[in-house]
């Protein structure tokens, strides 16, 4: 195997192929972005079709990989993926604590709850199923492609997919370097290519005239469109193998270095001494010796000596050396040692700190996957409402809008913060009683414990419903056996 050493050249040298990143809207709706060659660049590109001196006011970014780099970068991802154990781990582990026991999906609104079951379990979109191949190749290839095809009369949406790899070019906001606008695909063979337009949530009246001439443009269908790893100005996402792939490789061939080791550690010779021979007695014995079988016998006399030889190849302690490389590549991406198997010097109390900032890590990853799906079931609640309403649906939209709940990451060792809570009631009813503190803060207080035990608590509904039926138990105890509304009236 011989080491992949490709990043190192992934922002290339010299003269390089860049490729127009403005997209020029035109009646020719096959026109491709026009590539050059060039060793130096400098300005902005115009759009000689627009009003004069108009310009791309975010620049022209060369942040991205290039594209051969960007290509390269897809294919190591699912090659170290499917033979590193590491790298398998890598993404793997991630998807385990995101989607182990499933996401639940909800919205207020009764009608829409129906709607967005019916989307989750269409027998295409089978999103229990699907869902941990999109989570896992968003962390391979740092980028998500769905077309979205919506039924002209029922507005139901299916989720189709788009490798990443024929994605072409990320069309972007000329006004807003940040915001994609569409995707065109790589030419076939025949010369075709696909134009979709990113989905947005909202009206296109939100974008600048110019920029809905280009979206409209995109006629092949809509889709969504997400990435990550990635800054405001880049196009397309990297990824979560990039920054280790070469040293996944270099850790496997490490690992492959010590299995020929131990072949030749192994290995054994019989070394034979025949005193006072001849260089001919030698050549002639030399013919006439087998190595023995096991438990077999040899005879000789006293001028025959047989010795055996094993090598001594005086190697480096591998295990240390093993453990920095593999802790070098497990540091990087946030995950502890011993959750690869390596014990070191952890005990319980420094595993679960060191926990910590991998849940961290984790937790943000959690976020972007919550607003992804909220963002497709949204859309899909949202073409719903248009098929039965029309285009500008007024409804009350906080109603409509859908929410996505992961499960708990690990289980919580609730004893500590219980132990907490209980000191904090104690402290609490003594500022109480001294006058130190109002009953707000006093719940204040109490609900930041109360959170970490998973209660959401609102002080100020909380306290104004304790006051109530601090007051209705008052008054029951005052007119027992009256109701307490008549008890108010008295």
């Amino acid at each position: 195997m011989k080491p992949l050493k490709w990043l190192s050249t992934a922002f290339g040298s010299g003269e390089d192929k860049v490729t127009q990143d403005t997209y020029e809207a035109d009646t020719d709706q096959d026109q491709e972005p026009t590539t050059a060659t060039v060793r130096e660049a400098a300005g902005a590109n115009v759009d000689l079709r627009d009003e004069p001196g108009y310009r791309k006011i975010t620049g022209d970014s060369l942040r991205d990989l290039q594209g051969i780099s960007h290509e390269r970068m897809l294919e190591l991802a699912v090659y170290l993926w499917r033979s590193n154990p590491v790298a398998n781990r890598l993404v793997e582990l991630p998807m385990a604590y995101l989607l182990g026991e499933g996401v639940t999906y909800k919205v207020a609104d009764q009608e829409a709850q129906g709607w967005l079951d019916q989307f989750w379990n269409h027998p295409i979109n089978k999103m229990d199923l699907k869902l941990p191949k999109k989570v896992r190749e968003l962390s391979l290839y740092g980028v998500q492609c769905w077309p979205a095809f919506v039924h002209d009369v029922t507005g139901e949406v299916q989720l189709a997919y788009l490798d990443p790899a024929q994605i072409g070019h990320v069309i972007m906001d000329p006004q807003n370097a940040e915001q994609p606008i569409g995707i065109v695909t790589k030419k076939d063979k025949k010369g075709n290519s696909k134009r979709y337009r990113v989905i947005i949530n909202g009206p296109e009246s939100v974008f600048t005239k110019r920029t809905q001439e280009i979206r409209a443009s995109f006629t092949d269908g809509d889709c969504f469109y997400f990435k990550i790893n990635d800054l405001s100005n880049t196009t397309r996402g990297t990824s979560d193998l990039l920054p280790v792939a070469d040293w996944l490789d270099g850790y496997d061939q490490a690992l492959f270095g010590e299995l020929d080791r131990w072949d030749f550690l192994r290995a054994f010779i019989w070394d034979v001494t025949i005193n006072g021979a001849t260089q001919e007695d030698i050549d002639a014995r030399a013919k006439q010796i087998d190595a023995p079988p096991a438990g077999g016998v040899r005879v000789h006399n006293e001028n025959e000596v047989w010795d055996v030889v094993t090598p001594d190849l005086k190697s480096v302690d591998t295990d240390s050396l093993a453990r920095l490389f593999r802790n070098h590549i497990l540091g990087s991406v946030t995950v502890p040692e011993h959750w690869y198997g390596g014990g070191g010097d952890v005990n319980r109390a420094t595993g679960e700190s060191m926990n910590e900032p991998t849940f961290k890590i984790f937790s943000m990853r959690q976020q972007t996957w919550k607003f992804i799906l909220e963002e497709v079931l949204t859309f899909v609640v949202r073409q719903r409402l248009i098929a039965i309403l029309g285009d500008d649906p007024k409804v009350p939209w906080e109603d409509y809008l859908p929410t996505i709940d992961f499960p708990e990451m690990s289980a919580k060792d609730i004893s500590k913060y219980a132990t907490a809570f209980t000191q904090i009631v104690s402290g609490v009813m003594i500022a109480l009683d001294k006058g130190l503190i109002t009953d707000t803060l006093a719940l204040v207080l109490l609900s930041s414990i109360a959170k970490r035990l998973g209660v959401d608590i609102d002080p100020s509904v909380e306290l104004e419903a304790a006051q109530k039926a601090a007051q209705e138990k008052k008054q029951a105890d005052t007119y027992p056996g009256v109701d307490p509304n008549l008890a108010n009236n008295a």
